[in-house]
């Protein structure tokens, strides 16, 4: 713990200011509102092997570790690794960067998760590449969005200083289309929750580009079978609700 406490002190210090890094309220109250969004899915999660990318400090691995899941945690960032492995000392820790995925990483998973990685990517394309070839089930995916009904990726600058943002100073704010059309290149089923979480950032109407923030969000499921849930819809849907 006393290390942990450490890592944490430098991470702040030289990285990121507190108010925008991991351990802010901003990032602890939108942590608690996806998961718990993703608890409300009903999905089948409990005992899967699971493959976490962009996982930051580890803030949502708990989640699948009580839920008897087998976790194998993930990011690009040596810095988050560290901190990775000291809170998570038993599950295995990668250092993987999805802008440039390994070519001889072999392994599959039940559940690939990626919430809030994707639009701090420069190559998203490869990266959905990479965890279809990963993926035997589920693909969990969350991320920012750009208002708009085109196949648009929309790229943009980001702080490659900042931990919590791309670690090649290119990101993208693609359309909620053109996600799914990627996604559909590579899994048989392609879902939207008819929820969305209980967090500003998170649209439930898609109808008008004048309702537009600085951050807007959407979450995916892709699965290789059909997923038999009432809270789940293959069309792109234009209105959702709260949970």
């Amino acid at each position: 713990m006393n290390r942990l406490k450490t890592l944490l002190k430098k991470f702040l210090k030289y990285k990121v200011s507190p108010k925008n890094a991991f351990l802010s309220y901003h990032y602890q109250r939108h942590n608690q509102r996806r998961l718990e969004h993703l608890a409300s899915l009903g999905l089948d999660i409990a005992g899967s092997t699971v493959l976490e990318v962009g996982a930051g400090i580890g803030d949502h691995t708990s989640f699948f570790i009580d839920r008897g899941c087998k976790v194998v945690t993930s990011d690009a960032r040596r810095e988050n690794i560290e901190i990775l492995r000291s809170r998570y000392p038993d599950i295995k820790v990668l250092q993987l960067d999805l802008d440039n995925p390994p070519k001889t990483f072999n392994d599959l998973f039940d559940i690939v998760y990626c919430y809030g990685l994707l639009y701090h990517l420069k190559n998203p394309s490869k990266a959905i590449e990479f965890m279809s070839h990963c993926c035997r089930k589920m693909l969990f995916l969350e991320t920012c969005v750009s208002f708009g009904d085109e196949d648009s990726l929309n790229t943009c600058i980001e702080d490659v200083l900042n931990p919590t943002q791309a670690m090649s100073g290119t990101g993208c704010r693609p359309t909620r289309r053109w996600i799914y059309n990627q996604l559909k290149q590579h899994f048989e089923f392609v879902y939207l929750p008819i929820t969305q979480p209980n967090h500003e950032e998170f649209p439930i109407d898609w109808t008008s580009s004048s309702l537009e923030q600085l951050l807007t969000r959407a979450v995916f499921i892709a699965s290789r079978q059909k997923i038999s849930n009432g809270l789940l819809s293959e069309e792109l849907l234009m209105k959702q609700v709260r949970h």
